[in-house]
């Protein structure tokens, strides 16, 4: 892939000629496109309305701004502390995905980065190729009763993360989507990184177990049991004991 960083007049621009061959800030905004979407879901799937589908099909883009979540993000919206344009959010997941895609994983593949900087602080945007079909676990189970064969296959792709030492913060049951194959994908990669083995595997795992817990809570008539978590777990240490 072809990294290239224009410098604007507040900040940078990170993209991959390769996808789009010109960049411009405006490319960072609903405005920018013929075509603008938000991103909007069920049981709690939209993310923070900070998501977008963009440009036309066959070739649609995921426009995201990065937002804060938790305690912090009901008192400071959208900004962080700048330390270096190599440091910011955006940059380091677009470096991150684009590792990840050239060595064929199910990520989305990233087209262009960017932060404004504001003195000590700033926000930021990514824009990733729109991956067709992929829904979140959470739709998936809403829409279809998987059977134990997908439920390990879940399991043993989570597997195929960790055994690249992809680390996920924050592997939930909207982030983990599923294609039109029954093959499971990975999203948003914020604050991820490339680690080796040890406990924040498993932590992940926990995660993605309360994540499913707790959509239950909002709709008991969806199709997770907890054989289902079990199936998981089976295909995730069967992966493990072969590789």
């Amino acid at each position: 892939m072809t990294e290239t960083v224009e410098n604007t007049p507040t900040g940078a621009i990170l993209y991959d000629k390769a996808i789009i061959n010109q960049i411009s800030e405006e490319r960072f905004t609903p405005h920018g496109w013929l075509h603008a979407e938000v991103l909007t879901g069920s049981l709690r799937s939209g993310g923070r309305g900070n998501t977008l589908y963009v440009g036309n099909v066959p070739r649609q883009f995921v426009l995201r701004h990065y937002m804060r979540g938790g305690l912090v993000g009901k008192f400071v919206r959208d900004t962080y502390m700048f330390s270096g344009a190599d440091k910011t959010r955006s940059f380091l997941e677009w470096r991150l995905l684009d590792k990840l895609a050239a060595n064929n994983m199910r990520v989305p593949r990233p087209a262009a980065a960017r932060y404004v900087q504001r003195g000590t602080f700033y926000t930021a945007d990514l824009i990733t190729v729109r991956v067709p079909g992929i829904v979140p676990l959470s739709q998936y189970i809403a829409d279809n009763d998987p059977d134990e064969a997908f439920w390990l296959s879940v399991g043993q792709g989570i597997h195929e993360f960790h055994a690249a030492g992809v680390y996920h913060a924050d592997m939930n049951a909207y982030n983990v989507q599923v294609d039109e194959d029954g093959l499971m994908w990975l999203l948003d990669f914020d604050k991820g990184a490339l680690r080796s083995p040890g406990p924040w595997q498993q932590q992940t795992l926990s995660r993605l177990h309360r994540s499913l817990l707790k959509i239950i809570d909002l709709d008991p008539k969806l199709n997770f049991r907890p054989d289902n978590w079990e199936q998981l777990l089976e295909g995730y240490f069967n992966a493990s004991r072969s590789a």
